[in-house]
């Protein structure tokens, strides 16, 4: 069986760090995958911020699953020498945050076709990746509406191109936006590359729900990993996506929204059912 390990971008709770452990403590989640830190996106973050963070994280025994980066997320035609600067800032901050994992994009492709981007997004991704690999850090490209790698075909040819270089990071509401089906189809082309998961589900009408109740076959895909990697670790981060929250449209592109149906009062209850929801998935209790 496998070991659920709970995550979650804790900045959907509280945009203050001392609010989101609060958060974090109370639903016992032991885990942050780090993005907003009182406000700042956490690749604008100073290596002083980056240690006083850590310092509050440690304190109450939370960890740091990966960095929620916004690396990767600019279009296929910007510059890239900042864009570089900034993803060896982030690696130093992950070094500081005490993980080996930066979560990653590959490219706003606008209204190009994708197969006249492929060549550029390869030379871009491998520029990115040999300086992740000089740091000793793992890039983890997800699967975002609008990028180069938003279908399961796509993000298997990045895979493929840089394989054993580049994890995999599996978001089932995001191929259901791209109008994929995530279980079975993206699973089983996917499934070998996952590195972990973000949890977010998706009705049919496109709207997020908590897990479980979209169709994103989460319960499904849990219960198959929990077959397939027998004795190892899994990381879940939960991205509740159930209620606007401060920070969201700096994450989105214009144009690119998601749909949020907000029915919840609090950040804080959305959070909770966020989290709630996944454990009611699990197929055994496993943290």
């Amino acid at each position: 069986m496998a070991r659920f390990i709970l995550s979650a971008f804790s900045d959907e709770y509280a945009p203050e760090l001392d609010k989101q452990i609060e958060g974090m403590v109370k639903n016992k989640v032991k885990m942050s995958e780090v993005r907003g830190v009182d406000g700042i996106n956490v690749s604008d973050l100073t290596t002083t911020q980056a240690m006083d963070a850590k310092k509050k994280l440690d304190a109450y025994g939370i960890g740091v699953s990966a960095i929620g980066s916004p690396i990767g997320k600019i279009d296929i035609t910007d510059p890239m020498d900042a864009h570089l600067d900034t993803l060896k800032h982030t690696c130093e901050l992950a070094d500081i945050f005490g993980t080996k994992r930066i979560r990653m994009f590959s490219f706003y492709v606008g209204e190009a076709k994708y197969e006249d981007c492929t060549n550029e997004v390869i030379d871009r991704m491998g520029q990115m990746l040999d300086i992740a690999d000089s740091y000793g850090i793992r890039l983890c490209h997800e699967n975002e509406k609008g990028i180069y790698g938003d279908t399961p075909e796509r993000c298997l040819e990045l895979l493929k191109t840089y394989e054993g270089r580049l994890g995999c990071v599996f978001d089932p509401a995001n191929f259901i936006e791209c109008g994929c089906e995530p279980y079975p189809h993206c699973f089983e082309l996917l499934s070998p590359y996952m590195e972990y998961m973000h949890i977010k589900d998706c009705a049919k009408n496109g709207t997020i729900v908590p897990a479980g109740e979209g169709i994103g076959g989460i319960p499904e895909i849990l219960s198959l990993i929990n077959n397939k990697r027998k004795g190892s670790d899994f990381i879940l981060t939960v991205e509740p996506h159930l209620r606007v929250f401060d920070g969201l449209s700096s994450l989105e592109k214009s144009g690119m929204s998601t749909t949020i149906g907000n029915v919840f009062a609090t950040a804080e209850e959305a959070f909770e059912v966020a989290i709630t929801s996944l454990r009611n998935c699990f197929p055994r209790t496993a943290e």
